[in-house]
Parts: C-alpha cells; sequence; structure tokens
C-alpha cells in the first residue's frame, strides 16, 4: 500500500527532480513528495498574494476585493476558533461553519457610489420603457394592477374580511358626536369619531383594532369615509344604540349626532372583485354601489372609531 501510495504521490513531482525522488524508499519517498507539493503550494500563493497586492496598489476596486476577502477570512479563522474553545472537535467545527453567501450583494467601496446610482438609474429606466413597451401591446394580458400583490402582503385578515363586507353588503353607517346646544353652535368640539359596527359585522377577531384596520385601509387607497349619510336612515338607528355611541352622547350635556358613511374606493372596489370574489361572482354578480371620493383631500380622512 505505500509503495502504491508513493508512486501516485511521486508522478505529480516535476520531471527535474523526478529521479532522485524515484531513488528513495517508499515512506521517504511519500515526505519527500509531500514537501515538494507543500513548498510548490507556498511559492504559488505567495506568489499569488504578491500580485494581488501589487494590483490593490494601483486599482481601487481590487483593494475593495482584497479587503473583502481579508475580511471572509478573518471571519471563517474566528468561527472556528470559537467553535474549538467551547470544546467542538475541529472536524465537527469546520463542518458547521457558514462560509460567506457568494450572492449576498458586496458593499460599495468608497468612490464607487456614483456608478452604482448610475447602473440603479439605467435599470430604472430599462423598467419604464418596457412598461411603455407593454402599454403599445395590444396584446398584453391584463391580469389586475400589480400593487394587487403587494397590497395583499399589507392586510390583516381581518382587514380582508371588511373589504368583503363592504363589497357584498355595500357603505356602512358611521356617526361621529360632537358637543351641540347654544355651545355647540359657536364652537362645537369633537366627542368620538368614527363610531360603527362593521366589527361586528365582518365578524372580526380583534375588534377594538377597528380604527387600526380602517387607518391600513385608508392609507392603501381602498377605503375612504363620506360626510354624507347613508339613504336608509334606519341603519343609523342600530349605530346610535350602541354601548359606545351612548357613553359619548351621555358624556355631554348637549350632545349632537353627525351621521357619516364608509365606502370603498373605486380601486378598492376592483382590488376586492379581483382578490376576493370566485371568477364567476366577479363577472356575473351586481354589488353595491360605493360612491367616489371627491377630490377634495379633507373629504378622505378615515374614522377612528372601534
Amino acid at each position: 500500500m505505500p509503495t502504491a501510495l508513493a508512486d501516485a504521490i511521486s508522478d505529480r513531482v516535476p520531471a527535474s527532480l523526478s529521479p532522485a525522488v524515484d531513488a528513495l524508499p517508499g515512506l521517504a519517498r511519500i515526505a519527500a513528495s509531500t514537501a515538494l507539493h507543500t513548498a510548490e503550494w507556498g511559492v504559488t500563493a505567495s506568489t499569488r498574494t504578491g500580485l494581488k497586492l501589487a494590483r490593490a496598489m494601483v486599482d481601487p476596486q481590487a483593494a475593495a476585493e482584497l479587503s473583502r476577502d481579508l475580511n471572509e477570512a478573518a471571519s471563517v479563522v474566528a468561527g472556528i476558533a470559537k467553535g474549538v474553545s467551547s470544546g467542538l472537535p475541529l472536524s465537527q467545527a469546520v463542518a458547521q461553519l457558514r462560509l460567506p453567501d457568494e450572492t449576498a450583494t458586496p458593499p460599495v467601496p468608497e468612490g464607487g457610489g456614483l456608478s452604482r446610482r448610475e447602473s440603479e438609474a439605467e435599470r430604472l429606466r430599462a423598467k419604464g420603457a418596457k412598461l411603455l413597451e407593454q402599454s403599445r401591446d395590444v396584446w398584453h394580458p391584463e391580469t389586475g394592477h400589480p400593487a394587487y400583490e403587494r397590497i395583499l402582503g399589507d392586510l390583516a385578515p381581518d382587514e380582508a374580511r371588511i373589504i368583503v363586507l363592504l363589497l357584498k353588503d355595500g357603505p356602512q353607517p358611521s356617526v361621529d358626536v360632537r358637543t351641540g346646544g347654544p355651545v355647540g353652535m359657536v364652537n362645537s368640539q369633537l366627542v368620538a369619531r368614527g363610531l360603527n359596527m362593521i366589527g361586528a359585522r365582518a365578524g372580526l377577531r380583534h375588534v377594538d383594532l377597528v380604527p387600526q384596520y380602517l387607518n391600513n385601509l385608508s392609507r392603501l387607497g381602498l377605503v375612504w369615509q363620506s360626510s354624507e349619510a347613508l339613504e336608509d336612515l334606519l341603519r343609523y338607528q342600530v349605530v346610535e344604540a350602541q354601548p359606545d355611541v351612548l357613553t359619548a352622547m351621555h358624556s355631554v350635556k348637549f350632545p349632537k349626532v353627525l351621521r357619516r358613511s364608509l365606502h370603498l374606493t373605486p380601486f378598492g372596489v376592483d382590488f376586492a372583485r379581483m382578490c376576493f370574489t370566485t371568477e364567476d361572482e366577479a363577472t356575473a354578480a351586481a354589488f353595491p354601489a360605493h360612491l367616489a371620493p371627491p377630490a377634495a383631500a379633507g373629504e378622505k380622512q378615515l374614522p377612528r372609531g372601534r
């Protein structure tokens, strides 16, 4: 076995040294061949390191790459040392070592920010040109607004139920409670805002989070509050009989109730039909109509009721 191993190693010895190595016994031949390979590797590694240092002195990008390689090597050595110091065998410490992710984006060297900004601008221009090209292609399939997928990731499960309620049951009643009477005619103060029954009607799991839900839906451009009351005023009687509305009314001497309504925006209606209905429902069902928000930004403020 040593003879076969020695022969295999000696096959890789340089031709100029092969006669001298072949004259040695088996184990000595292995040692000599190993020493020669080690020396050869050392010379090669030293040469490569010298070349890298020489390049780094004149090339900023090469200097950044060398710095990154040194940091990665230091991280590898530190990881192995930490594993061995904690009692792990060397082989296991090496096996558990996590090498740097080659797919990660390398840090931008100083002076390279401009080129990176230029490449980012070029990427955005190319994406814009592609969109314009698709807009001219009459055969390009349209499967809903591209923002729908991102919006779905920004919704809580309860918020999805609110959207479905508004789509299928139509606009929902909402009330504000303000101070009235003689003083209220001059300076009316807001007592409670946007009180509604959406939490109960939609079967939400976290009814106390309705204000946050509505604010998020408004931020996404799906829901808005109108100062106009619904045509069916009987729906407000149920809302005004709720404990939170009665508490707000009893907290002042002369309460005044303002009737509002909650609607889906046109964008919200299309989003709800696309994402929360079946294909048959989206094409055949006649859903209740919603008012479109006016141009005035003040009309878009959402309630903060329960």
